[in-house]
């Protein structure tokens, strides 16, 4: 099993909450994890992340480092194409740029040049905004709720993960599934 050590992990836990006026009376727990750390995931160190995590954040990394390594029309154009090399099973790169607009999505290329920062996830969270703001200390994790059209369009838990390309623009995967964990050190100050 391939696994990825982390040393030195910082890490900063963000609950964000949205106050009981900017919600419907009835709505689910509003809590969003997020993570941000310093160091890459690849460093050797004590946090041990399961496979499909493992999986996920490298991808990021190769997609990130793809970014800036090639020209940014080019590296757009291979993100928002679905036969592309960023385009593996259940994983995909998207991106944005630290406005919210979506600049690259291979499964939703409608949204391309769209503002996504007011779109709340079926949790009543600003997603994007979270998944923003953890790439603006670097990268990171957020747990958020989001349609996955391989169970027929259900509302499933995903766990995304985050980088800065740069100061203009992030990149992002998530993977779905209530199995899906981090270790419970990384974890254990999240939940609000």
């Amino acid at each position: 099993m391939k696994r990825f050590y982390v040393i030195g992990l910082i890490l900063m836990s963000v609950c964000v909450l949205q106050s009981s006026a900017d919600l419907p009376s009835q709505t689910p727990n509003t809590s969003v994890q997020s993570l941000s750390e310093n160091k890459s995931l690849e460093d050797t160190g004590r946090i041990t992340l399961d496979e499909p995590v493992a999986e996920m954040v490298a991808f990021v990394e190769e997609a990130v480092t793809y970014a800036r390594d090639n020209k940014k029309e080019d590296v757009l154009a291979e993100f928002s194409n679905r036969n592309g090399s960023f385009f593996r099973g259940n994983l995909y790169i998207y991106a944005y740029d630290f406005d919210g607009i979506t600049i690259a999505h291979p499964l939703q290329t409608e949204l391309i040049g769209k503002s996504r920062l007011e779109e709340l996830d079926a949790g009543n969270e600003y997603f994007i905004r979270n998944l923003q703001d953890t790439a603006l200390n670097g990268s990171g994790f957020v747990v958020f709720h989001y349609v996955n059209p391989a169970h027929n369009n259900s509302v499933e838990k995903k766990l995304g993960y985050v980088q800065a390309v740069d100061n203009t623009w992030w990149l992002g995967s998530g993977i779905y599934g209530e199995n899906v964990t981090l270790p419970k050190e990384v974890l254990s100050h999240t939940t609000c």
